[in-house]
């Protein structure tokens, strides 16, 4: 049986766009969105499916600033981003605390998005793999609930995308790294500057199943047509 496809987007920390509208799902493709936590409320309001985009692996202590996976759950939010590569070059998150965070989320029945990928230095290097490898090497796998989605963090916010053959490669190789028990039913995106423009090729891939999508996704058209690619 195939696999859903998931289109995520991440608004960062940027307003919601105008027109929320773009943002529900399909029977075939899940849609979730990830704004900041003052927009829950909104996206409530709105029927979207919404997550986090950071939460602690803590229940609760002196982390000024921050919220737990419990007070997230409690929020209506139904997943979380854990590790986005952001989180871990601005907030100093590392593989450790990132794989407290998935274990975290699902203890609370969040869908954990766990972001992983090579910096351009690593991949010219010839490190990719190896660098995946060692971030996936804490990681709850057996777990089919986990969502992995795969940055290279060289594609991020810059317009570069990996070619479809390059992200392939990659998601094949993040399979191959799971137990085989939940190889098949884990979700693997594509976190790359996924657009309207490059996502049908993309998503044509046999081991992609879809994508977190940054800066296309606060544009409403744009994001319907990458939903609509699918």
């Amino acid at each position: 049986m195939p696999r859903p496809k998931i289109i995520a987007a991440n608004w960062k920390m940027n307003p919601p766009p105008s027109d929320l509208s773009a943002y529900h799902g399909t029977d075939t493709v899940h849609v979730f969105v990830f704004p900041t936590a003052i927009d829950f409320a909104l996206c409530k309001q709105h029927n979207l499916v919404f997550g986090g985009q950071c939460a602690r692996a803590e229940e609760s202590g002196a982390f000024t600033g921050d919220i737990s996976m419990k007070m997230l759950a409690a929020s209506g939010a139904s997943a979380v981003l854990c590790g986005h590569s952001e989180r871990r070059q601005q907030h100093g998150e590392t593989d450790e605390m990132v794989a407290a965070q998935a274990k975290e989320a699902l203890t609370h029945h969040l869908t954990p998005f766990v972001c992983i990928g090579e910096t351009l230095a690593q991949r010219e290097a010839g490190q990719e793999k190896a660098v995946i490898k060692e971030q996936m090497k804490l990681l709850p796998h057996a777990s089919p609930g986990m969502v992995i989605a795969y940055e290279p963090v060289w594609a991020i916010g810059t317009g570069k995308t990996a070619t479809p053959q390059q992200a392939q490669e990659m998601h094949a190789f993040i399979r191959s790294q799971l137990p085989e028990d939940v190889r098949t039913k884990t979700m693997i995106l594509y976190g790359g500057s996924m657009n309207a423009g490059n996502a049908k090729d993309l998503l044509s891939m046999p081991d992609i199943d879809g994508g977190l999508v940054g800066g296309a996704s606060l544009k409403p058209a744009e994001f319907k047509a990458i939903v609509e690619s699918c």
